[in-house]
């Protein structure tokens, strides 16, 4: 069987522009968070990701058949998400074939949006965002922009194999970590890191309606939860509430 990954692109796709990546992971952070960028910014879809590491599945929406794992974008942002848990044995080769795209498009930064569980998430009313990046270059980006840096812990997951594949490269990589519960989609942790997007890129987008839809999504949201928790405890992903050892 071939286990071969390539990116199939049904539109143009542009030079020079930021690229978003959410997949679901902790609280399906990111997989919320891009899913309502590309609906408030009204992305298209640009390309889909395939190959027979994912599983035998398309996604119908308004009836036609889509790719799980696509690629939305307009002029100078692109995004990716997937709308299945990604497996662990392909999770290494998918984010390098991302990471390899992303660079042959000429991408001047690539952001991630994810979750950073937290056990007394419960207890937080505000979540906070730390951020996380490729170089001293794109940490003082996120100072500039008012980020706390999340200066010493663990990233595990997506988030993890798109950094270090952008230090190989010496691509410009962030990443925003929202605190989030575990195992529960989590809307709010969601919005906190979309008003860091905002704040990074500039861009203008509304949340009210995704707080406002909240408890909705967390119903929508829970099946892919439970797929993903699967895919998570291989990951090791609890090792986040841990801290390094560092001397």
């Amino acid at each position: 069987m071939s286990e071969a990954v390539r990116i199939v692109e049904k539109k143009r796709i542009p030079s020079g522009a930021i690229m978003l990546q959410g997949l679901p992971d902790v609280g399906l952070v990111g997989l919320i968070a891009t899913s309502y960028i590309i609906s408030e910014l009204n992305l298209d879809e640009i390309a889909y990701v395939d190959s027979d590491l994912l599983p035998p599945i398309v996604v119908l929406h308004k009836g036609l058949p889509h790719a799980p794992l696509r690629i939305y974008g307009n002029k100078d942002l692109i995004a990716a998400i997937s709308e299945i848990a990604v497996p662990v044995k392909a999770l290494h080769r998918i984010m390098r074939k991302l990471v390899d795209w992303a660079e042959s498009k000429n991408v001047t930064m690539i952001l991630s949006m994810g979750g950073l569980p937290v056990q007394n998430r419960q207890d937080i009313k505000e979540p906070k965002v730390f951020g996380a990046g490729s170089s001293e270059a794109s940490l003082k980006l996120l100072r500039e922009k008012g980020l706390e840096i999340l200066n010493e812990g663990f990233i595990v997951g997506p988030q993890a194999l798109t950094m270090r594949y952008c230090v190989e490269r010496k691509l410009t990589a962030v990443a925003l970590l929202a605190q989030s519960f575990f195992n529960y989609p989590d809307p709010e942790a969601s919005a906190v890191a979309i008003k860091k997007f905002a704040q990074i890129t500039d861009k203008k987008v509304d949340v009210s309606d995704l707080l406002e839809k909240g408890e909705e999504i967390r119903l929508r949201a829970r099946d892919i939860m439970r797929r993903t928790q699967s895919e998570l405890n291989q990951m090791k992903k609890s090792q986040e509430y841990d801290l390094p050892l560092y001397v």
